[in-house]
């Protein structure tokens, strides 16, 4: 399989990114007073968790071009920890969610230094094995995690005696923690050490040769992403005050696998379709469950036969195609992150 790489965008590229996703954040603030009830307002809290979530594996997948099977094991590492110490120890969620990031973070490291080493399905393997003892470990240690039954007694976020222990008030600490994580992608993807990744990614060889470390990268980037998920996990815990083991299983990595796929790997905006299908259809399948799984995997396989560059990638290429019919002269739209060089020529060529 090959994964995509990114480049650096022009500085007004950048800028007029920026300026979609503040308008975007802009329109999604006023929801939870426009929905009809409580349900449709968790649904858009669970968007925005699932933004950190699968943003966090594409900036491994992605960016990096290392496919990882343990970021469930990571996301479920992340709500344990922060919710065991409120659960079981009262200490505050404020304390316990950046606690979870530096577990998680550890966990990351200890999986990557050796695993980082290997390539293509020996390190799907290896990070299939640490799914498969994180999973384990949730279910086993019954004194801490609950086991089988799941955690519960979770305190939920609290700042001064203000509890945000319902949708409406939680989905603003999540509309504000996801946007600032889309910032921090879009900066990090017009750093240096975005085009370093991209060097990586492109040629490993030639990159070396550049003064670039690539293991040291893919270190450095596989542990932010489990910090990230852990964070992502830690919201989860203290939004629904539970946690299952089953949420955090082998299945959901490979789905959130597919879900940066579907969404565009190493696009800037694929973690955010990415997010967008994995909230929503699920949903929207959820009255037929019998026949829910087929459709879900038949759609998804739709998606990745005919459109290769994700949902991100489908957009910009209609968006690109929209700006040259109305300006004939304009020259041929820059790579977006994630677009192998090959693939974009033969896309300019049928366009």
């Amino acid at each position: 399989m090959t994964t995509p790489s990114f480049e650096r965008a022009p500085d007004a590229l950048r800028r007029a990114r920026l300026r979609m996703l503040l308008i975007a954040w802009a329109i999604l603030l006023p929801l939870p007073w426009l929905l009809p009830n409580d349900y449709m307002i968790s649904i858009g809290v669970m968007f925005f968790i699932n933004v950190l979530l699968i943003g966090s594996l594409n900036l491994i997948m992605g960016y990096c071009g290392q496919v990882s099977l343990c970021h469930a094991g990571f996301f479920g590492l992340g709500a344990y920890t922060s919710g065991i110490l409120s659960a079981n120890y009262g200490i505050s969620p404020w304390l316990g969610m950046p606690a979870a990031m530096l577990l998680t973070s550890v966990a990351a490291l200890l999986v990557g230094l050796p695993a980082l080493r290997l390539r293509g399905h020996y390190l799907a393997m290896a990070t299939l094995g640490a799914n498969a003892i994180l999973s384990v470990l949730f279910i086993q240690l019954v004194g801490l995690t609950g086991g089988p039954n799941g955690l519960v007694g979770v305190a939920p976020l609290e700042i001064g005696g203000f509890a945000f222990d319902d949708g409406q008030r939680f989905y603003y600490v999540a509309w504000l923690i996801a946007l600032v994580f889309m910032v921090a992608m879009l900066n990090l993807a017009h750093s240096r050490i975005g085009r370093a990744m991209n060097s990586v990614v492109s040629n490993e060889i030639g990159a070396a040769s550049l003064g670039v470390n690539p293991y040291t990268l893919k270190v450095g980037a596989f542990t932010l992403s489990a910090a990230i998920a852990a964070l992502a996990g830690a919201m989860y815990v203290h939004f629904t005050m539970f946690a299952s083991p089953e949420t955090f299983s082998f299945s959901v990595s490979v789905l959130l696998v597919v879900m940066v796929a579907v969404g565009g790997w190493g696009n800037y905006w694929g973690g955010l379709f990415g997010a967008l299908v994995y909230t929503l259809v699920p949903e929207a399948l959820r009255s037929i469950h019998d026949v829910e799984l087929l459709i879900f995997g038949a759609s998804m396989i739709v998606v990745l036969m005919f459109f290769p560059g994700g949902l991100a990638g489908m957009f910009g290429r209609l968006a690109a195609r929209r700006r040259r019919h109305g300006n004939p002269r304009a020259p041929s739209p820059t790579r977006e992150p994630g677009a192998p060089a090959a693939r974009l020529a033969k896309e300019t060529r049928h366009a």
